[in-house]
């Protein structure tokens, strides 16, 4: 039985919805502190490190196969965060990078079409453009803290990520929180390797390993316990106990958090245009959410 238009949450599950997109949004905040004590992408190896350690001692592997769990841990530790760290790192500010990298709703819907034999509907098209145009006011506003490197940057981000949804949805129903466990596995090696590679090889490594103060450890631990324990767990249950269509729009939070968390920690301005680009953005991901239903209540009411 369909739930009714007039479902709500419970108190105590709102609360945790938005203590769920608080984390993921102020997230952008931590990891430009911490990025002050490690590169780029050691530091997103230790994410993954400590997200699969000793988390998977304690919850079995997902009846999914490795090659499903390998692609999703390589898109969403190498291709995601590890470029993500490495935008933030000099290229975008936290902010705006919170707000481009919620560009993967539409890689998302891309690569349903691809693999799916999805559709592009009239109102994803719309919202396409609407986002489209706000990451274009983006584009001409770069400066020393937001350069288009940074942007397109992020901007793969986002279509990594939209590989590692397309992936998670073919895994079928399962234990979200041990399946993004057991896939970090697969986004240590790469991590590591790269950073050895190109940022200064084992002295340099191990240099950031034993001259970063607390803090920021605490910034890593915030990534592998705070993004991926608390915020995939907690947002699997909520998902299990209530419709999708209910729960799904908290992270349009996200931006407004990592914005707001980014203009009042780290002092990032917020210019008339880039609220304006993020207004744009999020109509788009809002018009992408929840036309259908818009339009179905418009059909009902004047039908």
């Amino acid at each position: 039985m369909s739930k009714p238009l007039s479902y709500q949450l419970p108190i105590s599950h709102l609360l945790l919805a938005l203590a769920i997109v608080a984390v993921w949004g102020t997230n952008f905040v931590v990891i430009k502190i911490s990025l002050d004590s490690f590169p780029p992408f050691l530091f997103a190896g230790l994410r993954y490190l400590f997200a699969f350690l000793p988390a998977a001692l304690f919850l079995s592997r997902p009846k999914v196969s490795w090659i499903n769990l390998c692609v999703y841990g390589l898109a969403v530790g190498v291709g995601q965060f590890g470029v993500l760290y490495y935008a933030i790192n000099g290229n975008i500010s936290p902010g705006l990078a919170s707000l481009v990298i919620q560009t993967q709703v539409f890689f998302t819907i891309g690569f349903a079409m691809l693999f799916a034999k999805e559709r592009l509907k009239l109102y994803q098209a719309i919202a396409v453009i609407i986002a489209m145009t706000g990451l274009g006011i983006i584009a001409v506003h770069t400066d020393t803290t937001t350069t288009f490197l940074g942007l397109a940057l992020v901007v793969f981000a986002g279509f990594s990520w939209g590989i590692a949804n397309t992936t998670s949805r073919r895994a079928g129903a399962i234990n979200m929180l041990s399946y993004v466990v057991w896939a970090s596995v697969f986004a240590i090696p790469p991590l590591f390797v790269i950073s050895w590679v190109f940022e200064g090889g084992w002295g340099s490594m191990e240099a950031s390993l034993t001259s970063a103060p607390i803090g920021a450890w605490f910034g890593v631990l915030w990534q592998s316990w705070g993004n991926t324990i608390f915020g995939y767990g907690a947002w699997a249950w909520l998902l299990s106990k209530h419709p999708a269509a209910v729960v799904a729009p908290a992270p349009l939070l996200v931006p407004i958090f990592g914005m707001a968390a980014a203009a009042y920690f780290l002092g990032e301005p917020l210019p008339l245009w880039k609220i304006l680009a993020a207004g744009l953005v999020i109509t788009g991901l809002v018009v992408n959410l929840f036309w259908p239903s818009i339009a179905k209540q418009l059909k009902h009411r004047f039908s």
